[in-house]
């Protein structure tokens, strides 16, 4: 039998205790093993069907994208998810307290005598108009994540989209809409090419013309992003992701490439989620990112 299973519980007792330098350096060794866990990843290729704009298949292009492990993906995702989130809070709520309450300075009525309460001020939360017992005042809701534990979610969020089936390559048809936009007409392709109208679906172009981006900007369900624009939320909200063959390319170079212990370990500076707005989708200008580099 071995020396230390004949130890009993109470002889673990007499055992001397670790010093307080060695708690700390094991307990940095358990954080830095768990982050590296955490943002351990690995290769995954997967083929997506090419579609011209007629809805028919006439070739393949090739995703070959980082994604973190099973036992670690759904970790990582929700993290970047939570902070996009929260950072896309304001936080301006505010409410007054008592002492912030105009008015009250007088007793409202004496203090026996009346069959009533006894009543100091009129700003008292006990009463409408007076103040807000523990109610909220402007905050900073932000909280930081790494820049690469942020490229990492999206690299796998959209592995994940591209292995189950649920994203295809279409090619470019800016020509399609020279003439001037066409919402019909772009709702007839989203069918051609076997989007349902009323499901959401998303669209990774690394340049969006003005004339494409009008006919499809009156979609409800069709979300319009180029790099800059690119985040989880709208990649896990949609049912069918759809990219050009550049947009195709650039993900390739942007997160297939395995240099992510090259990132520097700094904290992600962007704040909310970038706002919809009619001047800020098209013209985008080359080399531009989703803001995670």
């Amino acid at each position: 039998m071995p020396a230390a299973a004949s130890l009993s519980h109470s002889s673990f007792l007499l055992l001397p205790r670790p010093s307080l330098q060695l708690q700390l350096q094991f307990q940095s060794q358990l954080r830095s093993k768990r982050s590296t866990a955490l943002l351990s990843v690995r290769a995954e290729q997967a083929s997506l069907p090419v579609l011209s704009f007629e809805g028919e298949r006439v070739g393949s292009a090739s995703l070959n994208l980082r994604s973190a492990p099973p036992s670690t993906a759904r970790a990582v995702v929700h993290r970047a998810i939570i902070t996009d989130q929260q950072n896309s809070r304001r936080g301006t709520a505010s409410t007054l307290t008592r002492g912030e309450v105009r008015g009250g300075g007088k007793k409202p009525y004496r203090q026996k005598k009346t069959g009533r309460a006894r009543r100091g001020s009129q700003r008292t939360p006990l009463r409408p108009g007076g103040g807000v017992i523990f109610g909220p005042k402007p905050r900073d809701w932000s909280i930081k994540i790494n820049r690469k534990e942020k490229r990492l979610a999206i690299s796998t969020a959209l592995s994940s989209a591209a292995s189950a089936a649920d994203a295809f390559v279409i090619e470019d048809f800016e020509q399609q809409f020279e003439d001037g936009p066409k919402t019909r007409d772009f709702v007839t392709a989203l069918k051609r090419w076997g989007l349902d109208p009323s499901e959401k679906a998303l669209l990774l172009a690394t340049e969006l013309p003005r004339n494409v981006w009008l006919s499809g900007r009156n979609i409800g369900t069709l979300k319009m992003l180029t790099p800059r624009t690119l985040n989880l939320f709208d990649i896990l909200d949609s049912r069918k992701l759809v990219f050009t063959r550049s947009a195709v390319d650039y993900l390739n170079e942007r997160y297939g490439q395995d240099d992510l212990s090259d990132d520097e370990d700094v904290e992600d500076p962007d704040g909310p989620l970038p706002e919809e707005g009619e001047e800020a989708a098209p013209g985008v200008a080359e080399g531009s990112s989703d803001g995670t580099s």
